[in-house]
């Protein structure tokens, strides 16, 4: 879900701005993008996106200096949940509430922490041992609790279970590495990026962003494999959003553009069935998806953001209701 600019490479992230021409066009007219709430601040440059499902609250983090802001039901504008450093936190890449009401927050730079929702307060903390360089992302919660997260820089998906969490803290360990499955690339270079479990429990899918490709993560053998999509391509992809009925929704930020697939039983193809690409988007990195509705970030990265080069000054930023899609 989160950052790669100041990561990348700078001509390719020009040339995945060259890509904004070649974006298809939306479909469905009934397709409409508003804005659902906004977020306090002049340079929040929001990351990562969750829905608390038994409360309908949204919580939104910020990359720019790890703030995590609430939104609830009917809310216009967001209101601070846990402040800039709580924790140490610098930055808020992704997020996610798991089945019991605990919020998961990660930096970027450390690993992972959780919170209770009701007061704020720390429950666990989870950091990469070790001093060599790391970039945890976004991270899913799978069925039977354990929470796995990916790293944009080695290529790794860690695994927190509930045994862990439950004894407060600890090291952030790799369970699966991708790395034989992704392609080679520069020292420094992002890799993984967002994403989701299957709801049955059998695997994981994750992106590659800069090859545009869909891996699957076997949770039984551990065995990685690229999903098959037909339909379409996947250009930049961010977060992801996988529903119960086997839908998958991607955000793709530098292409300001949402796609929709219908994946297989066993998660192995995906066929595109939607494609919106809308300027209003302001380079959506994260999503979450209820009946009715996906809820989507504008980070506005390329607005004297972290994003090369600069489009401009960011305006008010928000997050936007896609309803239709």
């Amino acid at each position: 879900m989160p950052m790669w600019s100041k990561l990348l490479p700078v001509p390719l992230v020009l040339a995945a701005a060259l890509s904004l021409g070649a974006a298809p066009a939306p479909s469905g007219a009934d397709v409409r993008v508003t804005t659902a709430f906004t977020l306090p601040g002049a340079k929040v440059y929001p990351e990562g996106i969750a829905t608390d499902g038994r409360t309908g609250t949204v919580y939104v983090g910020s990359y720019a200096d790890g703030t995590v802001y609430r939104a609830r039901p009917g809310a216009r504008r967001a209101e601070v949940f846990l402040p800039a450093g709580a924790d140490g936190r610098t930055t808020a890449n992704g997020l996610r509430v798991d089945a019991s009401g605990r919020l998961w927050v990660t930096d970027s730079t450390k690993g992972v922490t959780v919170y209770d929702t009701r007061t704020g307060a720390r429950l666990a903390r989870f950091d990469v041992p070790g001093d060599a360089p790391r970039f945890v992302n976004d991270l899913a919660i799978a069925p039977d609790g354990s929470a796995h997260l990916t790293d944009s820089l080695r290529g790794v998906i860690y695994r927190v279970t509930p045994g862990q969490l439950a004894s407060g803290g600890g090291p952030l360990l790799a369970a699966y590495d991708l790395t034989a499955a992704l392609r080679p690339r520069p020292a420094g270079g992002f890799s993984l990026n967002g994403i989701v479990a299957d709801p049955a429990g059998r695997y994981l899918l994750t992106v590659d962003m800069p090859e545009g490709e869909l891996l699957r993560v076997d949770l039984r053998t551990g065995a990685v494999s690229r999903v098959a999509l037909t339909g379409g391509t996947l250009t930049s992809p961010d977060g992801l959003d996988l529903a119960a009925d086997g839908t998958l929704r991607v955000a793709q930020n530098v292409p300001n553009t949402l796609t929709r697939w219908k994946l297989s039983a066993d998660g192995t193809r995906g066929r595109l069935t939607g494609t919106l690409t809308d300027p209003s988007l302001q380079i959506p990195t994260t999503l979450t998806h209820r009946p009715g509705r996906t809820l989507v970030v504008r980070s506005q990265f390329d607005k004297d953001g972290p994003l090369t080069p600069s489009t401009g000054a960011p305006t008010t930023f928000t997050i936007a209701s896609v309803r239709g899609f």
